[in-house]
């Protein structure tokens, strides 16, 4: 085993306590071509960084974890000096090997995608907008790439980049067009952050699962890159009673049946057209989700009048049949909805038009008005927890706060009682 250096700068939280606060670490060498690094915070804690030159003269880093300057060192995310050095000699070694081609392989960019997508597939998650991000945007400009000499940088410039692409539109196979005129879209610029960090989040979930199986050395290239910050928008659109009333009047007759069970169970386009006569369960009130978003099955609990609507919607059908079909019989597709949902809109004077997944928010957030746990809003629409929730309905739930004030808010007289009513949705 490789001998422990010593610093007298280094070696204590005590020694480190006076050096300054400031981006370039704090360097010691421990090996030829390699050092072990000290970065300290402003708020009195540090990080320990390894830093390695190979035989291309390229200088490698690898963040290993938090130095025991407020925290006692665990030896898993928290080191004292002689565990860090621990932690470096042993990437040290995997990235010497790695440049020899031995043990972990020279494992591209695309290597990782194309194990990700098979990890998707095979564990029934949504693998199709996946599939087409990485195709579009990742794959052909960072996919040739080995992982190993990705850089931070490069990662970053390109997550940049995406932001000054044009969002692309369905157009012939083979074939990329662009919305030329979505630059004058309200919010552009936000909308087209937001994309690119679920790009982003696409990219680290398939170079962490490499990282996380040992097929790479270190993650630190990709784990510097951060998000574009304040770019989602929870606010999330939808329609009230009267709206719903008159989008259902305004659809045509097949796809209203569609729209109807949208609303009254919260469900995805894709998993109403997928449900068979079986999946309904009278006795129970409930709808069976057999392939789901998160991979994993769920029940939906219909309330009276959507254990109506679907006892109506089952008639004379054997219980292998689709219970939404077009007028031709045929199942629905992927992109049957989206015309169709646009016409109603303007038919019903709904603006901006909606999409079909509003149609989901809208049950969800009805439920939250009614005051339904967040925790039980999570479970009818499939979520694994109540974060999704929390982040989009719990500003309609009742709450103590909001109660509380307007019980106690004094009346200070000064606005006008007024005749005049405004004309509901």
């Amino acid at each position: 085993m490789a001998k422990t250096v010593k610093d007298k700068k280094l070696e204590s939280r005590t020694a480190r306590q006076p050096l300054k606060a400031q981006r370039e670490p704090h360097w010691k060498s421990i090996d030829r071509g390699f050092h072990i690094g000290y970065r300290k915070h402003k708020d009195g804690g540090g990080s320990w960084i390894a830093r390695a030159r190979l035989e291309d003269r390229k200088y490698r880093f690898n963040h290993l974890g938090k130095a025991d300057d407020i925290q006692d060192a665990d030896g898993v995310t928290i080191f004292n000096f002689s565990q860090a050095q621990e932690q470096a000699r042993k990437w040290f070694e995997a990235l010497k090997k790695e440049e020899k081609g031995i043990g972990i392989a020279k494992l591209t960019v695309n290597q990782a995608l194309d194990d990700y997508l098979r990890y998707l597939h095979s564990h029934g998650k949504s693998a199709e907008r996946a599939e087409y991000s990485i195709q579009a945007y990742i794959r052909p400009k960072l996919g040739h790439f080995e992982i190993s000499k990705l850089a931070s940088k490069q990662i970053s410039d390109w997550h940049q980049k995406l932001t000054e692409e044009k969002p692309r539109q369905r157009s012939q196979k083979g074939k990329i067009s662009h919305k030329n005129l979505s630059e004058k879209e309200k919010d552009y610029i936000r909308k087209r952050k937001s994309s690119a960090n679920r790009i982003l989040t696409i990219l680290k979930a398939a170079l962490n699962k490499a990282y996380y199986e040992g097929k790479v050395s270190s993650d630190d290239a990709w784990r510097r890159v951060k998000p574009f910050r304040n770019v989602e928008n929870a606010k999330i659109r939808f329609l009230t009673p009267a709206e719903c009333k008159r989008l259902v009047n305004a659809c045509e007759p097949d796809f209203r049946t569609m729209v109807q069970a949208g609303l009254l169970t919260g469900c995805r386009y894709g998993e109403l057209v997928n449900l068979r006569v079986q999946d309904f369960n009278d006795e129970s009130g409930t709808l069976f989700i057999a392939d789901s978003k998160s991979g994993k099955p769920r029940h939906v609990t219909l309330e009276n009048q959507g254990k109506v609507f679907f006892q109506q919607s089952v008639v004379g059908k054997t219980s292998s049949e689709y219970i939404f079909t077009r007028n031709d019989g045929t199942q629905w597709g992927r992109s049957h909805q989206t015309r169709r949902l646009k016409d109603a809109c303007t038919i019903a004077k709904i603006n901006p038009v909606v999409s079909f997944h509003i149609l989901r928010h809208t049950h969800a957030s009805q439920l939250a008005l009614q005051g339904t746990p967040l925790a039980v809003i999570a479970a009818q629409l499939g979520h694994a927890d109540t974060r999704i929730c929390e982040k989009h309905y719990a500003h309609l739930t009742p709450n103590y706060i909001a109660d509380t004030i307007r019980q106690n808010f004094p009346d200070l007289d000064i606005v006008e009682s007024s005749n005049v009513k405004a004309i509901s949705g």
